[in-house]
């Protein structure tokens, strides 16, 4: 897990919803902000990993935000957004493991081929009653 923390902007906003006065006259939301293709932190190959993966959430200036509005200190919320954004190319940047297609055993195929001659056989049997 590779912190970035430092190429991190922070811009705080006045939040929205409830909270009468305080929301009114304090700026608690904190929009993070980081510019992919500038950081020294990672390769070539993963800051197009992940700008392909974050495609949706990059703007056209090449700039990954977040905004978080969740708590009522904007110190609370600058510690959420960094958090949020170290996590989220974090994941962008996990490369699964590649499936290998394996064959059945003789064995799972003898017992797939000797179930279904079964049920057929216990269906020809309810055919030929009179």
């Amino acid at each position: 897990m590779t912190d970035f923390s430092s190429e991190l902007t922070y811009k705080t906003s006045r939040s929205s919803g409830a909270g009468g006065q305080n929301v009114n006259k304090v700026e608690t939301a904190v929009t993070v902000m980081w510019k992919v293709a500038d950081s020294a932190f990672f390769s070539e190959d993963e800051k197009l990993r992940i700008s392909e993966k974050l495609k949706n959430r990059i703007n056209a200036g090449g700039i990954l935000q977040l905004t978080v509005t969740e708590s009522r200190t904007q110190l609370q919320n600058r510690k959420i957004a960094s958090a949020r954004i170290l996590e989220l190319v974090n994941q962008a940047l996990y490369i699964p493991k590649s499936r290998k297609a394996t064959k059945p055993s003789r064995a799972q195929i003898e017992k797939r081929l000797k179930t279904k001659k079964h049920l057929s056989e216990k269906k020809q049997n309810r055919k030929f009653r009179i």
